[in-house]
């Protein structure tokens, strides 16, 4: 018995001795697994909470990007420290070697002195978002003024290179940018989402709301200066960002976004409470006022979180079919006269995707398309969301063939063989559906419809069991292609000369000589062979053209005048003025003031044709451009008089010096002895009236001689000479 007390208590110690030795041991372990790892020093702002700042206990840095820079790191093997860049910009942290990598950048950019970097894997997809002092309609990204702080300047350079026409200021502090905006220094004001839903909670800027209409994405990545050994960190940490889970990133940025991390201070509650120090009546008022500011403040940041959910697609950061049901119809109702199409897209056999290659395989193709395709599309008035699963819907604008055959190369071409460069041998087959847009889808629009028969189209060509793709209505493709091509080709051919100006004569038939001319345009198209003016004047017109082509022409006829008045010919021309280029914002008669001025021409050289249908649409403001024209001396008609309804009430109201018949009483449908009594009595009305009159379409030498006996001698038409080139008309003038 008493040994066997010795042996127990003999355990027992030994027991104790192993659990002493556990305690003592164990601390020295986990302290050694800490310290495992190759270093690795992070430099980062600490100006953009809940991304980077200050914890106000701890004095550590953290974030959401110190958190997910972390795990990245600890799986690529490193241990990480980070440290608040000292420097004004992440470029000029590029040069200082106290940091192995700066972070974050949105793209590769040069350090300060001029030394390349390179950057990691995108570690996240960070919504950046445009805020304006009021909620007021911002123009496209292209045409903005904005300003950005100068931390941010890498992005800010990612910012540039995608929107060549944006103008971007950097300032030193988040005060002196509000500043900045408030004065109309800048249109507005461009940070992380993330940033903002901390920034706007300062009680001084409630009067800055963010647009959440001017989203846009950028990566969130890792740079440093382009080394053998900054390749080897890259490398690294993109192994170890490849590990990160989506679930992880969305449970940091969720974590952090749900912290009420705002702090006020003493100035914020100066601001807030100040009046209730001097008023204590209405502290209860004050009390109210900030509690729905609060509120405010909180729903809208809500709102937008929710929105991003609602609008975006998780896994490739395109557009969802609500975000690109929302955004089709806000470039249908700013782009109303642009010609579009609407895609729909399907990858045939996509379950054999996921369940032979694996659903990520799946999901990096998604993603692999998105990317591309966002490459190729202009984001300022196209658009492409997923609609669902292996389905894209994209809205693009018509152009000539060669784009869409940049678009086969430079988006389906890689996406067909994503596998294929994978070294995988399967190559991807995509079904395409497409719907031309007609006017009617501008007027009611209703994008499910539209998509619908897109997927009409898309099924047609799924079930051919071929990849390719078909349209739904073809004819009005080719419709719109032409007007694009009109459209497009306008500036070109007004600067190479493909639209030329002729000139039509016109004659006295009494004397047989001419005694001026009509300016007519010829468009010789580089796509489409010479085009007549009934083939472009509309199109041009819905498009708000119209000015620009008539202005080339003024300008062509007021030169062939000069030309002509230094060759001692004193010569006038008929100029057509558009109903849609008198317009309240636009001075004519300035305008063409100007232009005899330039051309030292008399204003008797100049006769401005202004339709009879121009004049019945917007009458009081034709009257007045045309009472002011014939104050400065011009001549001005009634152009097509008779070939729309016709108002003696607008022929009495009207200060016109020449009315042109339109000879459409004088053609072969209907009575023509009514004809000849109609024509027979405008005239001797007009006469009468003490204006001059010109028929015009004079075709026959009946119509011809039936004019002269009604006492209409000034005519124009086929029968006499048909629109020439100026130096025919040079000819024709110098034989006559």
């Amino acid at each position: 018995m008493g040994e066997k007390r010795v042996l127990k208590k003999m355990i027992s110690s030994l027991l104790c001795m192993i659990v002493l030795l556990f305690i003592s041991v164990a601390p020295a372990v986990a302290a050694s697994n800490e310290q495992s790892g190759e270093p690795l020093t992070v430099g980062v702002p600490v100006d953009r909470c809940p991304v980077f700042y200050l914890d106000a206990e701890t004095k550590e840095i953290t974030g959401i990007g110190v958190d997910l820079m972390r795990i990245a790191a600890e799986n690529a093997g490193y241990r990480v420290t980070f440290k608040a860049i000292a420097e004004k910009s992440l470029k000029e942290a590029l040069d200082n070697p106290s940091y192995d990598v700066v972070m974050p950048f949105g793209s590769a950019i040069e350090s300060a002195s001029g030394k390349p970097s390179i950057v990691s894997e995108n570690i996240m997809l960070t919504p950046f978002t445009l805020v304006t002092v009021g909620d007021r309609k911002l123009p496209p990204l292209n045409n903005l003024h904005v300003g950005m702080l100068q931390s941010n300047a890498g992005v800010a350079e990612t910012v540039r290179r995608r929107y060549s026409g944006i103008k971007i200021s950097l300032y030193e502090s988040m005060s002196e940018s509000v500043d900045a905006l408030r004065s109309g220094e800048v249109d507005a004001l461009l940070n992380n989402s993330y940033v903002w839903s901390y920034v706007l909670q300062k009680p001084a800027y409630n009067d800055l709301v963010v647009q959440p209409e001017a989203m846009l994405l950028m990566d969130f990545r890792v740079g440093t200066v382009d080394t053998a050994k900054g390749q080897m960190i890259i490398t690294r940490l993109n192994d170890g960002i490849k590990a990160l889970s989506d679930t992880q990133r969305q449970a940091v940025i969720l974590d952090y976004t749900s912290r009420k991390l705002y702090q006020y201070d003493f100035y914020d509650y100066l601001y807030q409470y100040g009046l209730v120090v001097f008023m204590g009546v209405l502290l209860i008022i004050t009390l109210i006022v900030i509690a729905t500011q609060k509120v405010r403040s909180v729903r809208k940041w809500h709102d937008e979180k929710m929105r991003q959910v609602m609008d975006y697609d998780s896994l490739t950061g395109g557009y969802n079919m609500n975000g690109f049901r929302k955004r089709v119809e806000t470039l249908l109702r700013t782009y109303p006269d642009a010609p579009y199409f609407l895609s729909y897209n399907n990858i045939r056999g996509f379950k054999y995707i996921n369940d032979s290659l694996g659903r990520q395989a799946g999901d990096e193709l998604l993603k692999f398309w998105m990317a591309r395709s966002k490459e190729n599309l202009s984001e300022e008035d196209e658009a492409i969301g997923r609609i669902d699963a292996d389905h894209f819907a994209v809205l693009r604008h018509i152009v000539e063939e060669e784009r869409m055959r940049e678009d086969e190369k430079n988006v389906f071409n890689p996406v067909q063989n994503f596998f294929i460069n994978q070294g995988r041998d399967y190559r991807i087959q995509i079904c395409s559906g497409i719907y031309v847009l007609t006017p009617k889808d501008f007027r009611n629009i209703d994008v499910d419809h539209m998509l619908d028969l897109a997927r009409v189209a898309e099924k047609r060509v799924r079930d051919s069991r071929k990849g390719a793709f078909e349209f739904y209505n073809p004819e009005q493709w080719d419709k719109g292609k032409k007007i694009a091509q009109i459209i497009n080709y306008l500036p070109s051919a007004i600067q190479s000369g493909d639209i030329q100006v002729w000139y039509q004569p016109q004659v006295n038939y009494d004397t047989k000589s001419v005694i001026g001319a009509e300016a007519l345009c010829r468009w010789d198209h580089t796509k489409l062979g010479w085009l007549y003016p009934f083939e472009f004047i509309a199109t041009l017109e819905e498009a708000g053209l119209i000015f620009d082509l008539d202005c080339f022409v003024w300008e062509r006829v007021c030169q062939d005048l000069h030309r002509w008045n230094e060759q001692g010919k004193h010569r006038s021309v008929s100029v057509n003025v558009s109903r849609d280029d008198i317009q309240e914002d636009r001075d004519i008669p300035a305008h063409f003031q100007n232009l005899i001025q330039t051309y030292s021409l008399t204003p008797d050289q100049i006769h401005i044709e202004i339709t009879e249908t121009a004049y019945a649409e917007n009458p009081s403001l034709l009257i007045r451009t045309t009472e002011k024209l014939r104050s400065l001396g011009f001549q001005v008609e009634m152009d097509d008089f008779g070939s729309g309804y016709s108002s003696l009430h607008m022929l009495k109201e009207v200060p016109v010096d020449r009315i042109k018949l339109d000879l459409h009483f004088l053609s072969e449908s209907g009575d023509p002895e009514k004809s000849r009594i109609i024509v027979r009595n405008i005239t001797r009305m007009i006469n009468e009236m003490g204006m001059n009159m010109i028929a015009e379409g004079v075709e026959t030498v009946e119509q011809a001689d039936f004019l002269k006996s009604i006492g209409c001698d000034q005519m124009q038409g086929y029968y006499f000479y048909k629109p020439m080139p100026v130096k025919e008309y040079d000819d024709l003038s110098e034989k006559l």
